[in-house]
């Protein structure tokens, strides 16, 4: 897969976020498999009770953001936890 592609699957679940980094560009996408593990990983926090569901719903927003900005080839960070480092 090339980096676009790449970028796109790591953001559509799980399981696009596992076989973007087995089989895809890794240096070339990634920020934006960075930015959706992130994420995903945040996402989590969404089963805290009443908190949990403004959390998801922000989650939600940041995942729609991760994904324009990889159609659009794109690095923007996510708000908030964008910053967050994960894979070096």
């Amino acid at each position: 897969m090339d980096a676009k592609t790449t970028s796109i699957v790591a953001y559509l679940s799980l399981i696009g976020l596992i076989i973007a980094f087995a089989a895809g560009d890794k240096e070339g996408a990634k920020f934006h498999l960075n930015q959706a593990l992130v994420i995903t990983l945040f996402s989590l926090l969404g089963v805290i009770p009443i908190v949990g569901t403004i959390w998801s719903l922000f989650m939600v927003v940041c995942w729609i953001l991760g994904l324009i900005a990889a159609i659009n080839q794109e690095e923007k960070p996510v708000p908030l936890i964008g910053g967050i480092k994960i894979i070096k």
